[in-house]
């Protein structure tokens, strides 16, 4: 696992300890589905290197203003994920704008007392908030064949849409059977 991504798996799993959306058992979006999210890192792509695995998405936080480029020219996000949640997705550059199609999802939410764990596969496609196919990068590169290097930054939110429904069934938590099983052990011997 490349380090970046390491420290960002274990960014996430330290959100167990923080309050969550509850989900229930099972986190549904539907189809066409569409939710704002961000980059973690900066994506830089050129024409060396024009496609990226892995890329790292979480969900944005919007501002609810006039100048939002969520709410100025384009659709508000349909559905939204828990705020701790960790999108993969490929990137690749073409013609000044980045592409990206998101293939797994981890999220952490709460019912309850219980966290649950969400992770499985994800198919979306990036758009702007005005619907055009791919993300407006910044091009830091051109000639006169067009933008030669891009960047996406952690500021700039962008849309996910479902390209088909999502069900994931919340997984087994280890770390609340560990503490289920400490307060029946406390529980036990304090009697």
């Amino acid at each position: 696992m490349p380090p970046m991504m390491k420290r960002h798996v274990l960014l996430l799993a330290a959100g167990l300890t923080l309050p969550n959306l509850a989900m229930g058992d099972t986190l549904r979006l539907p189809s066409e589905a569409r939710i704002n999210v961000q980059v973690i890192d900066t994506l830089s792509l050129d024409q060396a290197t024009p496609s990226r695995a892995n890329v790292l998405l979480k969900p944005a936080v919007v501002r609810e203003s006039v100048d939002s480029p969520l709410s100025a020219d384009g659709q508000e996000a349909s559905h939204e994920l828990p705020s701790h949640c960790l999108i993969t997705a490929n990137a690749r550059l073409v013609e000044g704008r980045i592409r990206l199609s998101a293939n797994t999802l981890t999220c952490i939410g709460m019912m309850g007392d219980a966290r649950e764990i969400y992770s499985g596969e994800f198919s979306a496609a990036a758009r702007e908030a005005n619907g055009d196919f791919g993300v407006d990068a910044t091009c830091t590169a051109s000639n006169e064949q067009g933008c030669q290097s891009a960047e996406l930054r952690p500021a700039h939110a962008f849309q996910l849409e479902l390209g088909q429904a999502l069900v994931i069934e919340a997984q087994d938590n280890p770390s609340l059977r560990l503490n289920e099983q400490r307060l029946h052990s406390n529980e036990t011997s304090a009697q």
